[in-house]
């Protein structure tokens, strides 16, 4: 229980302060005690989600989802026009975070890839299927977002594929129709959609974007790697919203939120990424995982925040990266409370929620159809 301790003393010590962004207030206790609460849900759902790993279904799942990888990594080589058979890097299942915190957090290896390499050596690595509602949602969750694939706008960066599954923790099966909000800051460590200090305002929508799961509970997403800021580590944002419609002007509503995460990354990668630019450009100090008070909330025995990764070319970290990763959640519950809102998009751009305070459970402004 080392997060848990490194945790409750470092919420002791902050208290009710601003942190990590510009304008952002933690509650300490109530955010330490949601997430003592989720990781309490997580161990029943990791119980409960064995139960039924081993069946026909599962496995058969399990099969479509390695060849899906595989054909994604061929498919995003071929557009790289990458044509070698040189060894590429990929990401070997990760232990327990509390131990890596101690330890080198290189877990990379070398795999010779050729045309009859078969995909189970390198796409059945998974991690654990269980990624809950784990952390809070941070101060820059902005609604009504664009229902697209392609989020980067252009903008320079490590291209970053990824591959989201979501699977019902109680049942196994993937979950279809589930709207995925996913957003992340800049090279330089800068949200879009939001009017706090440095960022680049309510009319900006780089780094965001929804996708709605597939009848196998897959979403894809094609961004760039994330930069650093302040005091966190390397990170993205996911919620889950089950129950929602799309509308005639390509964003959703409705619904109920059942899922939101922080998705975190291999330090080794990292770090190989900050060296590259536009990344090092950006002049303040990174956070590392394991300094990092948010990584406690998301990784324990039961569940893994860093997803599997394969470098398009091994010779050449431009080229870019495809990641993947399983998530079970639980589609009966609701996290509408906790899903605080800093903006929503409008008919002329972003509209702040003045009454935005995150952890406090404030009720969303209407959205615009």
């Amino acid at each position: 229980m080392l997060f848990k301790t490194t945790l409750t003393l470092l919420l002791a010590a902050l208290g009710d302060v601003a942190l990590t962004h510009p304008g952002e207030k933690i509650d300490a206790r109530a955010a330490l005690r949601e997430a003592n609460m989720r990781h309490a849900f997580a161990d029943v759902n990791s119980q409960t989600l064995s139960k039924c790993e081993n069946g026909a279904e599962v496995q058969s799942r399990k099969e479509r989802a390695m060849e899906r990888r595989l054909q994604t990594f061929l498919k995003l080589r071929a557009v790289m026009g990458i044509t070698d058979d040189t060894p590429y890097i990929h990401r070997r299942t990760s232990a327990q975070f509390a131990k890596w915190a101690g330890t080198s957090h290189n877990r990379t290896g070398s795999v010779s890839f050729t045309a009859s390499t078969p995909h189970k050596d390198i796409f059945s690595a998974n991690s654990t299927c269980i990624l809950t509602p784990d952390n809070i949602i941070g101060p820059y969750f902005v609604l009504g977002e664009q229902i697209r694939r392609n989020i980067t706008e252009s903008l320079p960066g490590i291209p970053l594929h990824l591959d989201l599954q979501f699977v019902d923790v109680k049942t196994c099966t993937p979950q279809p129709a589930v709207f995925i909000d996913l957003w992340h800051c800049n090279a330089a460590g800068v949200y879009s959609g939001v009017s706090a200090a440095g960022q680049a305002g309510l009319k900006s929508t780089f780094l965001r974007g929804v996708q709605r799961t597939d009848a196998d509970g897959v979403v894809e997403f094609a961004t760039i790697f994330p930069g650093h800021y302040q005091g966190r580590a390397t990170h993205q944002h996911i919620t889950a919203r089950v129950g929602a419609v799309e509308r005639a002007n390509g964003t959703y509503g409705g619904g109920t939120v059942t899922h939101i995460s922080q998705i975190f990354f291999d330090q080794a990668l990292v770090d190989a990424v900050e060296k590259t630019a536009p990344y090092s450009a950006n002049r303040v100090a990174g956070t590392s995982n394991a300094a990092d008070g948010f990584t406690g909330y998301a990784a324990t025995a039961a569940y893994d925040p860093f997803p599997e990764y394969v470098l398009l070319d091994a010779k050449d970290l431009s080229k870019g990266v495809f990641m993947w990763m399983e998530v079970g959640f639980d589609p009966r519950v609701n996290y509408d409370e906790y899903a605080t809102v800093a903006a929503v998009v409008g008919p002329d751009g972003g509209v702040n929620n003045s009454g935005f305070n995150l952890g406090k459970g404030i009720t969303p402004p209407p959205t615009h159809g």
